[in-house]
């Protein structure tokens, strides 16, 4: 048993786990209930476990507990009260983006991620790494467009 300390959403958590090398996808989902965060392909390819971990986006499923000890961990849960994640959630809504949703979280938090950044609305469009099995990535890259005409 070990103790984690970290920040999410903006919360400071202390948590204990069997294992420091657990999952953070893991321990977001089954031990805090933050089920926003999906399991996909479990080997950093899908993107659909994406969070932010200091600001910048990673894969849950393949980064440890312990990786995030003391630092601050943003899941799509957070995205509401941050006033471009609520502008970007609200452009999901929208332009009515999820097909099965399964992917959207992830790709909701490479969006933020890469905007956060300072990249372009247009390079952020076209540029998320996630894949989408149901093929929403035209309606994707509409809602990240319109970012700019979105209160």
């Amino acid at each position: 048993m070990a103790q984690v300390s970290f920040t999410l959403n903006g919360v400071a958590k202390t948590i204990t786990v069997d294992s420091i090398e657990t999952p953070l996808l893991w321990v977001l989902r089954d031990q805090l209930g933050l089920t926003g965060t999906k399991y996909g392909c479990g080997v950093e390819i899908c993107g659909a476990c994406t969070v932010m971990v200091n600001g910048e986006p990673e894969k849950s499923c393949d980064k440890s507990i312990g990786e995030v000890a003391g630092k601050s961990v943003m899941t799509v849960e957070g995205l509401k009260n941050d006033p471009l994640g609520a502008r970007l959630q609200k452009a999901w809504v929208q332009y009515q983006v999820p097909q099965c949703g399964f992917c959207q979280s992830g790709m909701l938090m490479s969006a933020y991620g890469r905007l956060k950044a300072g990249e372009s609305v247009s390079s952020t469009a076209t540029g998320i790494p996630n894949l989408c099995q149901c093929g929403t990535f035209q309606r994707v890259k509409e809602a990240i467009l319109a970012l700019p005409t979105i209160a």
